[in-house]
């Protein structure tokens, strides 16, 4: 439908809307969006949750159309029975409107599909959909130039340059538009190089935070240029930005930088097992600003990049899972060693979680005052799943073990000898002198 085809047909609702029959038309329409109202909720249907993603997304986007294609369908259908009696023109006028509403709600669906859940898009879904109907429906009745032409009647002078309410509102939205392409595509990007199997965790990460600060970077600056935005600006405002990051912002940049550093080196990866900062726990999450560290009891200590960085760093899985525990204990003088030693082995071979190879080790690490000191060593895989689960479980079938077989386990024995001593008491031999 052409302008001129748009101009004509608004011109001939002006001239319904002074005949009576226009009340015919405004019942039908008023009828066809009730209809179609209680015909969305009869139609509403949800995917099962165990259904897979795409029909969930086929279910919530046909939700978000069934409404104004209805009432399109049903306008459709009252105008070709009311246009026997008399003209249809209202109704011509809201058809294209119902069907470019259907469009816009499902393009802005994709669109929130397109970037990751709980973003700003799925707050504002409803919004964009109404702003954006708002303006072609305007742009189809006609009320758009006007309103363009009142808009660039309000100017006002910016230093050396005149602007007006309708370049600053153009400039914004093709902006928004640039952003959101460029968000879209830095999306895309990232969910590519995810899939991708020759690339390291860390470096997908990397890969992905550059290639969308890249894009919105590209965006600002293609989009400036054409709006009449001298990009000699920004040198004033990257001087200013450099002040502030050497004085106020020297901590955040850091930790930035050296969150880049972490994720291009691999030196901590998701999943590794660290201690530093007196925090120990695996690491759950690595962003450009800090790593979230989990520890056993569920706690989880988000750590700056920068204490990562310039301190000591135990990764207790840097190149190989395995860690080895070691347990100590004391048997007395007159225990048969060497079959403690296997029989310490043994016990440790029955977890589970111990490792076969390398196997587990006993050996004598002293022979103290109370008794003979004892190390059995051994590997396990899975430190995230916690040491001190296997090593109390391997503590108490050593006990249980020692026991029945009658090992003893000295402690420390002290000899208390108390000595009691007699006063004697010397008097003198009774005598007197004479003066």
């Amino acid at each position: 439908m052409t302008d001129k085809e748009i101009g004509r047909l608004l011109a001939d609702v002006w001239m319904d809307v002074q005949q009576p029959a226009i009340l015919w038309q405004a019942g039908v329409l008023v009828a066809c969006m009730l209809i179609a109202h209680f015909g969305a909720q009869l139609l509403q249907w949800r995917a099962p949750e165990q259904s897979g993603e795409t029909l969930k997304r086929g279910a919530a986007a046909f939700r978000r159309i069934v409404f104004p294609l209805l009432a399109m369908l049903l306008l459709i259908a009252g105008r070709a029975l009311l246009s026997a009696w008399q003209s249809t023109n209202l109704l011509s006028v809201a058809i294209p409107l119902f069907g470019a509403l259907a469009g816009i709600a499902f393009v802005v669906y994709l669109l929130r599909l397109a970037f990751s859940r709980g973003g700003w898009v799925d707050g504002f879904e409803r919004a964009i959909v109404a702003l954006v109907w708002t303006a072609l429906a305007l742009h189809l009745t006609g009320l758009l130039p006007e309103i363009v032409r009142w808009l660039s009647d309000v100017q006002f002078s910016a230093g050396t340059h005149k602007l007006s309410l309708w370049i600053l509102l153009s400039a914004a939205f093709w902006l928004v538009v640039t952003l959101l392409l460029a968000l879209w595509a830095g999306s895309a990007l990232e969910a590519w190089l995810m899939r991708a199997p020759t690339l390291d965790s860390s470096l997908r990460a990397v890969f992905a935070r550059l290639g969308k600060a890249a894009l919105l970077v590209a965006a600002v600056l293609v989009v400036l240029p054409l709006l009449g935005v001298d990009l000699t600006v920004l040198s004033v405002f990257g001087g200013a930005l450099g002040v502030g990051l050497g004085l106020g912002l020297q901590k955040i940049a850091s930790n930035y930088v050296s969150g880049f550093i972490i994720l291009l080196d691999r030196s901590i990866r998701i999943g590794d097992v660290i201690t530093a900062d007196h925090q120990h726990g695996v690491v759950t999450r690595i962003t450009t600003r800090y790593v979230v560290v989990r520890s056993l009891t569920g706690v989880e200590a988000i750590i700056p990049n920068d204490t990562l960085v310039t301190t000591t760093v135990l990764n207790h899985s840097y190149t190989d899972t395995k860690v080895r525990l070691p347990l100590k204990l004391q048997v007395g003088y007159d225990t048969p060693i060497e079959q403690v030693l296997q029989l310490l082995v043994d016990i440790a071979l029955r977890h589970e979680r111990v490792l076969r190879d390398p196997a587990p080790t006993a050996h004598v690490l002293n022979l103290a005052d109370n008794g003979i000191e004892l190390e059995l060593g051994f590997w396990i895989s899975d430190p995230e799943e916690g040491s001190q689960n296997v090593r109390s479980d391997i503590s108490v079938a050593v006990l249980g073990e020692f026991r029945a077989r009658g090992i003893e386990i000295p402690v420390p024995q002290r000899d208390v000898r108390l000595v009691q001593g007699k006063a004697e008491n010397e008097s003198a031999s009774p005598g007197s002198h004479a003066a």
